[in-house]
């Protein structure tokens, strides 16, 4: 069976095709700059990549080029689209649907009906999804939810405490994000650990330009950093994470700024490239750090410092913790923030064999755990795109 895996952005969309019979990616690209011109990448396992400038109008030319490079005679991996069993769709927020669901009129007009709470990537994915159902009409789809894998949290973790009419009204509660890479790696993390994950208490850090970190004890998630938006929690390459909620009508008077202007301030000019002034990269604020930079060295200490705090705090909330693991972009790739993350975690049975953390290859699933750790520690590349491939899979089938 072959699933495409389709995530659209505002201006990308990119796209895995999977063969589930063997387990493995067969081709996987990005059609970037849609409506301001258009680039496309095209990858195939022991083959040459190509990439091309292209004209990108709509998200309509970018799936109808994706299908065209997987069936070109030159560069293409299938015949025709017919041998697409289903096509599978990363959507950010799902509101009330809590697990993935096939796509249909119904769904696309409760997505629409969301897209207020859901602004920055509810708009993008409604078009992926709608631009594969132009081009592939007869194909089964399916929408794999970020939120969803948080569903389980009980009201003591995801109401505010607001007015609880605003929940009522307004849907106003903490959903979490990144759900589909905790659930992959929490999943994971069992395998390694050789116990079911209803056994075992586990917080994952995906930590990347967007981070947030999750508690899940006996296969249930029971807390998780990212709330009612992705911005809150700990700070991240653009974004602020967790702050005194007085501050933003505070700079709002201040500056004179729209709630927009305030808004894009928050997801787009805070965390590490706000305090940093340097990037929202971490690697480069890792580097101007290393040259000396005290606001950058202070970027990285304040990530280091609330991840821990959360860590922590999630650890006395579950009673204890069977493991931790660390994943995405800067959890994945940074040998050393891992490193300070868990120095000083003995306390609360968390020690980290710095050897190990030293010498894990990038892109490898590593046991981290030094003797006399209570807990174990692993790095573990995510791999959200094969969770939809498989949610993909089994509603399709059914």
């Amino acid at each position: 069976m072959k699933i495409l895996v389709v995530n659209a952005g505002s201006s990308s969309l990119k796209y895995q095709l999977f063969d589930m019979d063997e387990h493995r990616v067969i081709a996987k690209g990005n059609c970037e700059k849609i409506g301001i011109g258009g680039f496309v990448t095209h990858k195939r396992p022991g083959k040459d990549d190509y990439a091309a400038e292209v004209t990108l109008k709509d998200h309509d030319d970018a799936i109808t080029l994706v299908l065209k490079l997987l069936t070109d005679a030159e560069l293409g991996v299938i015949a025709t689209v017919d041998e697409i069993d289903a096509i599978g769709h990363r959507v950010a927020h799902g509101g009330k649907l809590k697990e993935s669901t096939l796509v249909s009129d119904e769904t696309l007009e409760y997505l629409y009906s969301i897209v207020g709470i859901n602004p920055l990537h509810g708009p993008p994915a409604i078009k992926g999804i709608e631009a594969c159902r132009k081009a592939c009409p007869n194909k089964p789809m399916v929408c794999v939810f970020d939120t969803a894998f948080h569903s389980t949290m009980e009201p003591v973790s995801y109401i505010y405490p607001l007015p609880y009419e605003y929940y009522e009204q307004f849907g106003l509660r903490r959903y979490g994000f990144h759900g589909t890479s905790h659930r992959y790696v929490a999943g994971r993390v069992a395998e390694l650990v050789g116990k079911p994950l209803c056994e075992l208490k586990v917080i994952t850090c995906h930590l990347g330009n967007g981070s947030s970190i999750t508690a899940i004890k006996n296969g249930k998630v029971v807390d998780t950093t990212m709330g009612f938006t992705p911005n809150e929690g700990v700070p991240m390459g653009t974004r602020c994470g967790t702050i005194d909620p007085t501050i933003v009508p505070y700079l709002m008077k201040q500056l004179n700024v729209t709630p927009d202007e305030m808004d894009n301030i928050l997801n787009k000019k805070s965390g590490l490239l706000g305090v940093s002034g340097v990037s929202s990269d971490c690697r480069e604020v890792n580097a101007a750090a290393d040259a000396g930079n005290a606001r950058a060295k202070l970027a990285i200490d304040q990530l280091i410092h609330y991840t821990k705090k959360i860590i922590g705090s999630y650890v006395a909330e579950m009673n204890g913790v069977d493991a931790i693991v660390f994943t995405a972009g800067i959890g994945e790739n940074d040998r050393k923030l891992r490193q300070s993350i868990c120095t000083d975690m003995d306390f609360v049975g968390i020690k980290m064999d710095n050897e190990r953390n030293a010498e894990c290859p990038r892109g490898t699933a590593c046991d981290l755990t030094a003797e006399g750790s209570r807990a174990k520690v692993y790095v573990i590349p995510t791999d959200e795109e094969y969770m939809i491939a498989l949610d993909t899979q089994k509603i399709a089938n059914a």
